[in-house]
């Protein structure tokens, strides 16, 4: 028997942290010590009032369905709180209530992927932007986002790739795997240069919007009117609130295109499950104090890795900016990323992934998550760099 799957199967790729994660777990089992710093979760559990408040909306009955754009509380404190945060004004009606980030990116690629269609997109940048846009048959266009400058895109290279094909462009600030956050001069450049191509859809990924460090502001898109009309905005509730699991997320849509994110919920999701949205009111509404608290522990870690990492034979490491991801260069280890990568995780149970995992300019550099306990990193370090010191490059 022969079962005929679409062509485009073959083209759609992976998350490689879902990967090194089920190695890093076997080895687990097997008994080895496993220090796992190549996930991007946050290591702390959601607070109590978010649990509490998805446990009280189950007792209260909130079992059915919920509209399909979410309930209109939630879809209210979102719009509430990009005001409070970024002076921006956003209807309740364009927000769409999604089960995770990337459903954002599935919904906004699957607008406008198909062959013949171009595609611009973060490289070193997260996987699944090249994977759905591969797997519509459209061409994935690399803007090349480099260690130069800060881990930062450029406006005047990112404008450069842009043709008559350019169907969306997807920017991400503060960015994984990198940790770059893009300075308002250089989005200011770009949102200009944009007005020559009108029809150029953005898509702009702001899941690490609150984790910026060393005074830096975030700057979101949603502040520049004059793109508003093609701006899909992603975000959500897993990073700042430590929900990975909850599959919480929002995007904020332009009128032309609300309905298609609309129709494209009813016809995979239906909706996100009640109790997670009431738990997502319970964030945006309540006490800010765990995010604060969150985020001061990420810094004070996102210091030492720094720190650590530059202590390391034949590795260097630019401060983060932003997220809490450190994108070390490795490339005078005389290592490739992956084998790298692979070599600490079987030889000394420290888990991290390798740069070309997140694209074509991602060789000759590992991202490390310090989203796991000082204590850990530490230990972490000191395997790494016990295991440079010796081990001789594969």
């Amino acid at each position: 028997m022969t079962l005929h799957v679409v062509p485009s199967f073959s083209r759609i790729g992976e998350e490689n942290a879902f990967a090194v994660l089920a190695r890093a777990t076997e080895l687990q089992r097997q008994g080895k010590d496993i220090i796992n710093l190549g996930i991007g979760q946050p290591d702390f559990s959601t607070p109590d009032h978010i649990v509490e408040a998805a446990v009280k909306a189950l007792r209260d009955g909130h079992h059915g369905y919920t509209p399909a754009n979410g309930i209109l509380p939630l879809r209210e404190a979102v719009t509430a709180d990009l005001h409070k945060r970024f002076a921006v004004e956003v209807s309740p009606e364009s927000v769409m209530i999604v089960p995770g980030g990337k459903v954002t990116m599935f919904m906004a690629i699957l607008m406008f992927g198909e062959p013949g269609a171009e595609i611009l997109y973060p490289d070193p940048g997260f996987p699944i932007y090249r994977s759905m846009i591969e797997y519509t048959g459209a061409t994935p266009v690399p803007v090349p986002i480099r260690e130069e400058n800060g881990f930062a895109f450029s406006a005047e290279e990112t404008l450069a790739l842009i043709t008559p094909k350019t169907r969306l462009l997807i920017i991400n600030s503060p960015a994984n795997p990198t940790g770059g956050v893009t300075p308002k001069a250089e989005i200011d450049k770009l949102v200009a240069g944009l007005a020559a191509f009108p029809d150029v859809a953005i898509m702009s990924d702001e899941i690490y919007d609150q984790m910026v460090y060393d005074g830096e502001k975030h700057v979101c898109l949603l502040s520049y009117p004059e793109i508003r009309d093609r701006l899909i905005l992603l975000n959500g509730w897993s990073k700042t609130y430590a929900m990975t699991g909850w599959r919480l997320g929002y995007s904020v849509w332009p009128k032309p295109l609300l309905d298609n994110a609309r129709k494209l919920a009813v016809n995979s999701h239906s909706c996100v499950n009640a109790p997670a949205q009431w738990a997502g009111l319970a964030a945006l509404t309540g006490p800010q104090d765990a995010v604060h608290m969150m985020l001061a522990e990420f810094d004070r870690r996102r210091k030492a890795v720094v720190k650590g990492l530059n202590g390391l034979p034949g590795v260097s490491c630019i401060e983060p900016r932003g997220a809490f991801y450190a994108f070390p260069n490795v490339s005078q280890t005389g290592w490739k990323a992956k084998k790298l990568a692979s070599a600490l995780l079987e030889e000394t149970g420290v888990a991290t992934i390798g740069g070309p995992d997140f694209g074509v300019h991602g060789e000759g550099y590992i991202r490390l998550s310090y989203a796991n306990s000082l204590e850990n990193i530490e230990k972490a370090l000191e395997r790494m760099k016990t295991f440079l010191s010796t081990a001789k490059a594969a």
